[in-house]
């Protein structure tokens, strides 16, 4: 991981955060995205620059801002030069259920979860094939087992283990692609997970029966990044079980 540049879109907090910390910690500068986490974004900046300076740059985008997406890798690049690797990590998350969907829900959840990985990996290829680097999505073992009242969140992450794939197909061999697919790692912000027992009934449904750690996805976006070499087109379960036993 030493030297490599990696850029990461809503890298400012929660299990992006984490990843941020854990790259930089293995060597890795970085281009840390964020739409509207200035605080966070900046505050983690100034510790991780405190540890190494220079080593990590801001950069704000809208993600549903298609034309910008292009604009966001030529800023990772010209900053320090190159690009090792993508990790896809922004995404929004809210339900719809069916008889309430809206366009905009659809433009925002697709948006986010599918299209700007899509033509952000198409902007960073050329760099990427440049370093035999690699693309990181983060999916989610709702992408195959779909949560209940969530019908474009689920399409979407669908959606994004199948770009996975044929990123991975498209890009070889110069560039690997693989996925991470969350359990439950972080209870969302809002939503019915509030109640505990709602939450208890999914730590249950896990063979570990416990939720995960933000770090539980850091480390394993470390490894495809820097230790999976002969690893590509696949979507690794990071979810103490919970997909085996829906």
């Amino acid at each position: 991981m030493q030297g490599k540049v990696i850029l990461i879109t809503g890298g400012a907090k929660r299990v992006g955060a984490a990843t941020c910390r854990k790259l930089h910690a293995q060597g890795a500068s970085l281009i840390v995205h964020y739409r509207g986490s200035a605080g966070e974004a900046q505050a983690l900046q100034t510790e991780l620059n405190q540890i190494r300076p220079r080593s990590v740059a801001l950069v704000q985008a809208d993600l549903l801002d298609t034309a910008r997406l292009s604009g966001l890798v030529d800023e990772a690049v010209n900053h320090f030069g190159k690009l090792d690797a993508l990790v896809n990590n922004a995404s929004s998350f809210f339900p719809t259920p069916l008889g309430e969907i809206t366009e905009k829900m659809w433009d925002d959840l697709i948006g986010s979860n599918l299209k700007a990985p899509l033509f952000l990996s198409q902007a960073a290829a050329p760099h990427l094939r440049k370093q035999h680097g690699c693309i990181v999505n983060i999916v989610d073992i709702h992408a195959e087992w779909p949560l209940k009242r969530y019908v474009v969140y689920n399409s979407a992450k669908g959606g994004l283990a199948a770009l996975t794939r044929s990123l991975a197909q498209e890009l070889g061999p110069e560039i690997r692609v693989n996925g991470i697919s969350p359990g439950p790692i972080l209870w969302p912000e809002n939503g019915e997970w509030k109640e505990e027992a709602a939450r208890q009934h999914i730590v249950e449904r896990t063979l570990l029966k416990r939720t995960g750690e933000p770090d539980d996805i850091a480390r394993t976006v470390v490894f495809l990044i820097g230790d999976a070499p002969y690893i590509t087109g696949q979507i690794i379960a990071v979810d103490g079980g919970r997909s085996v036993n829906l």
